[in-house]
This record gives structure tokens, sequence and C-alpha cells, in this order.
């Protein structure tokens, strides 16, 4: 066994030297003289040098003595000395199984199992393989019909709706404005217009037709053939208050009106003209901007009732208020805030006003209304379908006439 110092100071020898002679801790001989700082002189043994021989002492180290009566150490691999016998530690050999290799005949009886699924192997006359992984995940994996394609079939060709209302070209909205036609509105790529555009915009303006600038891309998505602006036909002619109210005076009764403030949803104004037509009013007035037209899908809704009852769009419903009026016609608004519709004598001449479900009526159109009226709600939803409204009071009005 090997003894090692300890790890060696950072000073040098040389210096520890030089401060043991400051402190006179060494003499002429060499010696060291331990506690000089005390005044005691007790000279420490010579220090042994390892690796070389020492006098009168073993090289065995120097913590242990070596006992001289033991025995001589026994090196592994060589012989042992003469008259020293060694004894025989190692325990008798068993009897070892033999060693199963997989891929070779097994002995009678000997069954092998897959690891993975408990399942034996195959056996193939008198040798035994075992089963490859893939195959017994294979044999795990249900069962799957092959997706078989439907044969194809031709689709036959569409046909291309003609939307009769849109105007595409700029000759053929040119004409529509010359002849007087009501159009809904023009729409125009943005950008510089060319001569020709500019006519036709500046006659839409004339006619007070409703100019809206647009990206070319979404003329693009309604018909490749544009030309720079399409135009929006309404489906029906227009008619004028005028006429609703000579139609009244032919009839010999009071003028019965229904006027639509910010009515957005063509739904509700086909709803509103087929409801007008059942109960007898002799008009419907809506507004010209900001507001749903007699589009197709208004048309569509109004389930033929536009054919029996005149439509009329305006500029300006409050001073058409103004105009009704003077001809001795009441206008009822329908309200949250106004009376109840029960108590209320909607006799001689009368406009009902219905503004959209989510704005209401104007302040403005609400000022220059006679009265407001309101239909009593009990469940937790704080308003009625404009197009509901709308009929509720129309045949309040019918009942009082």
């Amino acid at each position: 066994m090997a003894y090692y110092s300890k790890a060696p100071s950072r000073k040098t020898r040389d210096q520890k030297r030089r401060q043991a002679e400051q402190r006179g801790g060494f003499n002429d001989e060499g010696a060291n003289y331990a506690g000089a700082r005390k005044g005691k002189a007790t000279a420490s043994p010579t220090k042994r040098t390892y690796g070389k021989p020492a006098s009168g002492e073993p090289r065995y180290g120097t913590r242990k003595n070596v006992d001289d009566n033991a025995p001589a150490k026994r090196v592994y691999g060589k012989p042992a000395p003469e008259g020293e016998t060694r004894p025989n530690t190692r325990k008798p050999a068993e009897a070892a199984p033999a060693k199963r290799t997989y891929g070779k005949s097994a002995s009678t009886g000997d069954l092998r199992y897959t690891a993975k699924t408990g399942q034996s192997n195959r056996v193939r006359g008198d040798h035994i393989t075992p089963k490859p992984y893939a195959e017994q995940k294979r044999e795990q994996r249900p069962v799957v019909k092959p997706f078989v394609p439907a044969p194809y079939r031709p689709q036959p060709p569409m046909e291309e709706s003609i939307n009769e209302n849109l105007l595409s070209g700029r000759n053929p909205i040119r004409e529509a404005l010359k002849s007087g036609r009501d159009i809904e509105k023009l729409m125009v790529a943005r950008g510089e217009l060319s001569g020709s555009a500019r006519e036709i915009v500046a006659m839409a303006k004339e006619r007070r037709v409703p100019v809206q600038e647009v990206d070319r891309a979404r003329l693009d998505a309604i018909t490749p053939h544009h030309q720079g602006m399409l135009a929006f036909a309404s489906a029906y002619q227009y008619h004028s208050v005028d006429e609703m109210l000579a139609l009244a005076e032919s009839k010999g009764e009071k003028p019965f009106l229904v006027m639509l403030d910010g009515i957005t949803d063509p739904h509700n104004l086909g709803a509103v003209i087929r409801t007008a037509e059942c109960a007898g009013a002799h008009g419907v007035i809506v507004q010209e901007r900001r507001a749903v037209g007699l589009t197709p899908t208004a048309v569509k809704a109004s389930a033929g009732a536009i054919d029996h009852i005149m439509v009329s769009r305006v500029v300006n419903l409050a001073a058409t208020l103004d105009m009704l009026k003077k001809q001795g016609v009441w206008a009822y608004a329908a309200d949250t805030e106004g009376e109840d519709y029960t108590a209320v004598d909607f006799s001689g001449g009368a406009v009902i006003v219905i503004g959209a479900e989510g704005d209401g009526i104007s302040r403005l159109v609400l000022e220059k209304c006679d009265k407001t009226v309101a239909l009593p709600i009990r469940g937790k939803i704080g308003s009625l379908n404009a197009s509901v409204a709308a009929g509720i009071l129309l045949y309040a009005v019918l009942r009082s006439r």
C-alpha cells in the first residue's frame, strides 16, 4: 500500500526556509526547532523520504509496522511458495441448463412464447421459429375495407342566373338614367374617371341616385364585365306621395299610409308591404338613403303584394311629414315610451311611422310626429321585430276605421 503526503503549500520550499531562519527555527546543521517563537528548542526527527530506503526501518510505510511473522503475500497468477497450501474457496460447479437458441429446434415439451403477445410461436415440423413482430401487430389491427371511389358522373352545366336588375357597362347605365328608370345605387370603381364615366356619375347625382366608390375587386366579384361601374335598378317602379293621396281621395277614404325610417333588412320591408296591402293601406313610404329599397329580395318577401300597393321613396322624411300634416294626416310613431296603442283613436287620416330595430326612429322624425304609441311588453326582450310591430299597429288603425 502506498502512502501519499498532503498537497504542497502555495509557498515554495525556499520561502519556508527563509521564514524559519527569520524566526530562528533552523540551526547550522539544518535541524528544525518546533516552537521557536515560545523559546522551546526541540529537535524534530529527520524526515523520511518515501521511495528510498530508511536506516533501520522497513519500507512498508510509517503508519503501521510490518509484522515479520506475517506470511508472505500471495501473488495471484504465480505458484505458491514451498510448504504453503492454497485452500480451494470455489463452490462446486452446478450443472447449468442448456441455453436455448432461437431459430433452432427445441427439446420435446419445450414451448416458446413471445414476450409481447404471450402466444406460442409457429412450429414448422421440428423447427420452431418466433413469429415476427410486424406480423403480430398486423393480426391485432382491425380489418378495414379499402376505399373504393364512386364512379365519376359529370354534372349537367348550370344555367347562369341573369339578374335583370343588375346593369353592367356604361351604355346600359346611361340609357337607364335617360329613360327615367329608378336606380337603387350606382357603384363606381375607385380611381380617376374617364370622360364617359364622369358624364354618367353627373347624371346619377342629378337624379339623386346614391353613388358609391368601391374597389375594382368588388366589382369583379359581382360580374367580370362591368367597365368600371355597376348599377342596381329597382325591381318595381316607385310612386309619389301625391299619387297615394289621390288614390285615397278617389276611393273616398281617409289617407292611410306607412312610413319606414332606417329599415335596412329587405325581408322586413317585404313583410311590411305585404301586411300594409292586407290591412288596406294606400301606400308605403321609404327613405332614399341609408335604407333598403325595392330589391329582388324585398319583392320576393312581399309575396306578390308589391303589385297591388304603391311604394314611394323620398329624400327627407321630416319634410314629408310636414306635407302630410297640411293634408290633415296625423303621424303616429311607434316608441316604447309612448301611450298604450289600445287607448289611441286612429280614426281619420293616419300615417304609422316604424323605426329600425336597433336605433329606432330618428330624433327629428320623432319630433315631427303628433303622438307616440307603444306596444305592451311582458317578456324579457324589450322590443319586437319591425314588421311585427307594424302589423299590430296597422290592424289597430283598421279596427278604428
